[in-house]
């Protein structure tokens, strides 16, 4: 069968090319050893990111980093056609708040309040309201009216997360975010963080020990020996 070449290469369109988020180039960090050196990293429109390494490597402060909480001893971080560290803390201070959602180890919830009262406060200083879907699909809307503090830790986690997300960030930094889960809720949770970033054109940045949760992001890192080094799982 004849085939019409010239037809058939006018009507393919190729993918469109997935637009950087954000550049780290040259990152150097140390404190009584140093950590890692030039190490560079891009986060792209939809794409999510993993790193692993052993307990002390330098994961955490490599997230820290590029999360604008830490200014790099060496190299730049390059968001919105802007250097981070060139700005000052109150610029840094708005970019985060509005375009960055943050989910650290500790869940830095308010003890003293319900589920539903953790997340309010959240939604006012983002002003957005609280997603019942997001709440469902966290498998937490049950407990809306629930001390935090009656909650296990892997509920907890869940609400730290959802808090982050209500706020939908362009920008999501994950420090072990399934540590506290069992197997298949730390997947549920993934599945989450996954479709919203295709869904919104964000981008998901991980620190894990779990190559489980790893395997599921677009690209791994292992950080090891100062170098952040590319691996297939």
């Amino acid at each position: 069968m004849d085939i019409n070449i010239s037809k058939a290469s006018a009507s393919f369109i190729p993918p469109r090319e997935k637009k950087n988020i954000l550049v780290a180039s040259h990152l150097s960090h140390a404190f009584d050893y140093t950590l890692f050196e030039n190490v560079d990293l891009e986060i792209k429109e939809g794409q999510s990111i993993a790193v692993l390494g052993v307990s002390g490597s330098g994961k955490s402060t490599l997230l820290h980093i590029l999360a604008t909480l830490l200014k790099p001893q060496h190299g730049r971080v390059l968001y919105d056609k802007q250097y981070l560290y060139e700005r000052d803390s109150k610029d840094l201070l708005e970019i985060r708040r509005k375009d960055m959602g943050i989910i650290f180890q500790s869940h830095y919830l308010f003890k003293g309040f319900s589920v539903r009262e953790n997340l309010e406060i959240s939604s006012i200083i983002a002003n957005k309201k609280i997603d019942d879907i997001l709440l469902k699909d966290l498998n937490i809307y049950e407990n809306l009216e629930q001390n935090v503090a009656d909650l296990s830790g892997g509920q907890q986690q869940r609400v730290s997360i959802a808090r982050v997300m209500m706020k939908k960030p362009r920008l999501i930094f994950a420090d072990e975010p399934t540590g506290n889960l069992d197997r298949q809720t730390a997947d549920d949770v993934m599945d989450v963080m996954l479709s919203y970033i295709q869904e919104n054109k964000a981008g998901l940045f991980i620190v894990t020990h779990d190559e489980r949760v790893a395997s599921r992001c677009d690209i791994a890192y292992r950080l090891k020996d100062k170098r952040l080094v590319p691996v297939i799982l």
